[in-house]
C-alpha cells in the first residue's frame, strides 16, 4: 500500500473538492474538512486518516469497518506515514488525544500509532520531530 500525507486543503487531495468526504466514523464528534493545518493520509488514493490542526484528534476509516483495526494494512500504512511525516519535522510535536471520539491510549488505532513510533504519555500518544 502506498500512503501519502497531504494538507487537507492541498489541491492533490480530492476529498472535499472533487470527492465528498466520507461520513465520519460513528461517535467521532466532528467531521473532516479542508481546513488550514489539517492533514489527510491517503492510502492507494483512499482517505484513511484525517488529523485536525494541532493533531489532538484523529479520524480513521478502516478498510473493513467490522474488522479489527490492528489487522488493517491500510490503517497500518497510514499510521506509519503519519509517524514518518512527524519525524521529518513537518508537523512539530504531535500529541493525539482522541481517535474517532475515543481516548487514543485505549483505541485499537492507538496501538497502530504506538507500533509506528508514537509514545504513550498521560495526555495521549506523542511524537516529536
Amino acid at each position: 500500500s502506498r500512503a501519502v500525507v497531504l494538507a487537507a486543503a492541498d489541491p492533490a487531495n480530492a476529498y472535499g473538492a472533487a470527492l465528498p468526504w466520507p461520513e465520519p466514523p460513528t461517535d467521532a464528534g466532528h467531521k473532516p474538512g479542508r481546513k488550514a493545518g489539517s492533514l489527510v493520509v491517503l492510502v492507494d488514493g483512499e482517505l484513511t486518516l484525517y488529523m485536525e490542526r494541532g493533531g489532538k484528534t484523529l479520524l480513521a476509516w478502516a478498510a473493513d469497518p467490522d474488522g479489527s483495526a490492528s489487522d488493517d494494512p491500510r490503517l497500518r500504512a497510514a499510521a506509519e506515514a503519519l509517524a514518518e511525516a512527524a519525524r521529518a519535522g513537518s508537523l512539530g510535536t504531535v500529541t493525539v488525544e482522541r481517535v474517532n471520539g475515543a481516548p487514543a491510549l485505549t483505541s485499537p488505532i492507538g496501538a497502530l500509532l504506538e507500533g509506528a513510533g508514537f509514545v504513550a504519555t498521560p495526555r495521549g500518544l506523542r511524537l516529536r520531530a
